[in-house]
């Protein structure tokens, strides 16, 4: 169901304030002019997957977790500080622990069947296809696929589904590699998985290759607009190398041969693009009303103005300061808090906050692989979510805040003993009733 996002520019905003050029040399990931200008500063971090043991006793590797935006392009991005392959080979994060997500996925998958008329005799990539969650639909719909994941564990997670997948990186060379064996594309999806891809052109570059001369791309990413307004800062981890606007996508699309036809808004990660794309070449598609609609109000929200992101940084440390007094409160007032979840943005919070188990006892969640491991850089130690029942806590925080409502719904038991659910973004909020309140 698409989202209306408010893309006016607030007139409450802070005043634009000068922000110290970066230090480093670097250029952006896409235009190559040189990077200067700081989007958010996170301190150093370790990465948000790596879930240590307690009997692992080697010290936690910290790294530096600061974004930047183009003066050029607009690309904010976070320059790589750690190598793909230690995040991405043996991954925790599996999409089928999400029944929300579940959902979304099916409801894609039958969309496109009805859109574009995939049938039997056609044929379906997706990447970074995960656990399988989003291919096995295609699977049951009889229409041919093949999902392409790097992670070993996740893939052969898809492969015991009967979701036929590639357990490789994708980019330029092996998109050359499949189309010299003949697989070519009517729908490519790559959802969720680009700003993941560190070297951005070589991973689009490779999509049109598999893609047939009239096929469609269908890229979904969170929208950099809703990170900007709701304070979403969570959302950048080192695994999170770019945060896009349609703007920056168009550019990238349009640097490797391909331009954008569609776009939707979708609830998803806190508010997303569904962006669709075809070759320049193909002639088959023509752009609808909503796209430009959408390029308009980007612009008058100021996505081409430096001063919409130098202004971001203010209001990370304002959200810092928010939920680190709520907690404080809490503990003076002998309340058990807890967390719910344990995701790459409750690993973010949590470490730019300096919240351990001075403040949450422990997390649940719904991932075994996680069970008996401790959050990375917090080390708060992670338990079934049968742990809720046995220790009735006052409050429990959902990090996943992107999944409030269906975290909630699951475990309304917790209201049986006067329990209370909290978000700690894009302010803190209580949920009283079924609604969502300012603490």
């Amino acid at each position: 169901m698409a989202q209306d996002l408010d893309l006016r520019p607030s007139s409450a905003a802070a005043p634009a304030r000068e922000v110290p050029l970066a230090p480093e040399a670097l250029a952006c990931a896409s235009c190559g002019a040189d990077l200067r200008v700081p989007f958010a500063d996170l301190g150093m971090q370790p990465p948000c997957e790596a879930f240590p043991l307690p009997s692992h006793f080697a010290p936690e590797t910290f790294y530096p977790l600061r974004a930047y935006v183009c003066e050029q392009c607009y690309l904010v991005q976070a320059p790589s500080a750690v190598r793909p392959e230690e995040i991405f080979t043996d991954y925790a994060y599996y999409s089928s622990y999400s029944d929300t997500w579940l959902a979304h996925a099916r409801a894609y998958c039958q969309m496109a069947i009805d859109r574009f008329g995939l049938t039997s005799d056609s044929f379906v990539v997706e990447l970074a296809s995960n656990d399988g969650y989003l291919l096995r639909n295609f699977v049951e719909f009889g229409v041919p696929c093949l999902g392409i994941e790097p992670a070993e564990n996740v893939a052969e997670a898809a492969q015991r589904q009967g979701v036929p997948t590639l357990a490789r990186f994708f980019n330029v060379a092996l998109g050359r590699e499949l189309a010299a064996e003949g697989t070519r594309a009517d729908l490519v999806a790559a959802n969720n998985v680009l700003a993941q891809c560190p070297v951005i052109h070589d991973f689009v570059g490779g999509i049109p290759h598999i893609l047939k001369p009239d096929g469609v791309l269908t890229i979904e990413v969170p929208h950099l607009v809703n990170l900007i307004q709701g304070r979403q800062f969570d959302t950048i981890y080192h695994e999170h190398f770019f945060y896009f606007s349609l703007l920056t996508l168009e550019d990238i699309l349009r640097r490797n041969g391909m331009r954008v036809i569609d776009v939707e808004e979708l609830p998803t990660h806190g508010g997303s693009l569904r962006v669709y794309a075809c070759l320049e070449s193909s002639a088959a598609h023509e752009e609808t009303e909503g796209l430009g609609a959408l390029r308009e109000r980007e612009r008058a929200y100021g996505i081409d103005r430096v001063e919409t992101y130098t202004r971001f940084q203010e209001s990370v440390v304002a959200a810092k300061r928010d939920v680190l007094e709520f907690l404080i409160r809490a503990k003076r007032d002998g309340r058990q808090v807890v967390a719910y979840g344990a995701p790459g943005k409750g690993n973010t919070l949590l470490n730019y906050c300096g919240i351990s188990t001075d403040f949450l006892d422990y997390a649940v969640d719904r991932n075994p692989w996680k069970h008996g491991r401790l959050t990375p850089g917090t080390q708060i130690p992670i338990h079934p979510t049968e742990r809720l029942r046995e220790t009735r806590p006052d409050l429990v925080v959902i990090l996943p805040w992107n999944l409030r409502d269906e975290i909630a719904d699951q475990h309304g038991y917790i209201h049986e003993w006067g329990g209370q659910f909290v978000i700690f973004l894009p302010e803190v909020m209580v949920r009283d009733g079924g609604e969502w309140r300012p603490a």
